[in-house]
């Protein structure tokens, strides 16, 4: 039995070397902009603010929100959480009431972009996905044709869909909090962080699962028993004939989902669910493991590639500009990883505090209640 740590991903362009360089080292370095799951209707008991921020997280700025318009934590709402070390525009939405004072939010790190209104406060969850634009800063420009390779192969394999190593803390202390609670100690922690500490272990099961996969040789080979999900929608079954489904993966119908151990998870069958049990065993857990928790660790399935077909770059005099759209719950700095081939390194404040009382995003491609 092994101790589980975070896991150390395989890249799916190993053999390629990447530009190095450094992403964020100016907030407008990286911009994201969200892609909501739907659009407000225009009518409505809420206001919905489309708000651009620059070097905030989306927890200080529905604080600074809350305290100026002077308003309840459960009035606000957002559907996902976004980089505070970056230039984002995301949906926000407030109680109609207080639409007359909007204006009082805005400072030289606040703009509000559009007020509108809609039926139901926007939630933790609605949300598609995120638009990239990024710039890796001092990137080799020699490195331009295996930098191409890197896109292409992306563009035609898809990008893995590991967790970044932000979603384990900082040194891996929210995966160690995770274990924690897992071995029956008690913390006093928020409820919040209880859940991503939890939601953490998952995790890390998850990224060694596809990185055992990749290292295998099954990345883009359907397996005996393997839970499909047909792209993009997510709908999920088993495999009975590997042979036939393969076929459907290569057409970029369906595509592997990877197991968010739970107690409710869609199970594997047949030699998928031996590789999954294995991995349980080797790090310690049984499917028992995951109960004694409520609601916190029902378990569901996560897809173990995302396609991106909106990936361009273009070699500027910092660095190397690239532009990519991302479903979400799929982490930019896994696809960042790939062309560098060297740390992508988050600065030091990026991450917000540990007990933090924050919402988290449902992610369309984590078919349940796995948040992020």
């Amino acid at each position: 039995m092994s101790p589980l740590s975070i896991p150390e991903v395989p890249f799916l362009t190993q053999l390629i070397s990447g530009c190095g360089g450094k992403i964020k080292v100016e907030p407008s370095d990286f911009e994201v902009e969200e892609i909501p799951a739907y659009s407000p209707s225009g009518t409505g008991e809420h206001t919905f603010l489309w708000v651009q921020k620059t070097r905030l997280s989306t927890e200080q700025l529905l604080g600074h929100i809350r305290k100026t318009l002077n308003l309840s934590f459960d009035e606000c709402g957002s559907a996902g959480l976004k980089d505070s070390f970056a230039v984002t525009r995301q949906w926000l939405s407030i109680p109609a009431r207080v639409e007359p004072e909007v204006h009082k939010i805005e400072n030289e790190q606040i703009q509000v972009l559009q007020v509108t209104r809609h039926g139901n406060k926007l939630r933790s969850g609605h949300l598609r996905g995120n638009r990239f634009r990024i710039l890796i800063r001092g990137a080799d420009p020699s490195k331009a044709p295996e930098v191409s390779e890197i896109l292409q192969t992306i563009s035609s394999q898809g990008l893995p869909n590991f967790y970044g190593a932000q979603r384990f803390g900082y040194n891996g202390k929210t995966l160690q909090l995770g274990l924690e609670l897992f071995q029956g100690h008690k913390l006093r922690i928020s409820g919040f962080l209880r859940k991503l500490a939890l939601s953490s272990v998952q995790s890390a099961l998850f990224n060694f699962a596809l990185a055992e996969r990749i290292t295998d040789g099954y990345f883009r080979t359907v397996l005996l028993g393997d839970v499909m999900c047909k792209w993009p929608t997510g709908g999920m079954f088993n495999t009975t004939n590997p042979a036939v489904d393969q076929g459907r993966l290569n057409n970029r119908e369906i595509i592997p989902a990877g197991p968010i151990f739970g107690t409710k998870m869609f199970p594997a069958k047949a030699l998928a669910a031996e590789r999954e049990e294995a991995l349980l065993q080797r790090f310690g857990f049984t499917p028992r493991s995951f109960s004694g928790f409520g609601k916190l660790l029902l378990g569901t399935r996560r897809m173990n590639f995302v396609y991106v077909d909106d990936l361009k770059s273009a070699w500027e005099p910092h660095g190397l500009r690239l532009e990519f759209t991302l479903p979400a719950g799929s982490y930019a700095t896994v696809l960042l990883a790939e062309v560098m081939k060297s740390p992508v390194e988050e600065p030091a404040n990026e991450s917000p505090p540990p007990n933090a009382e924050q919402e988290q995003t449902t992610s369309p491609n984590e078919m349940d209640n796995l948040t992020e």
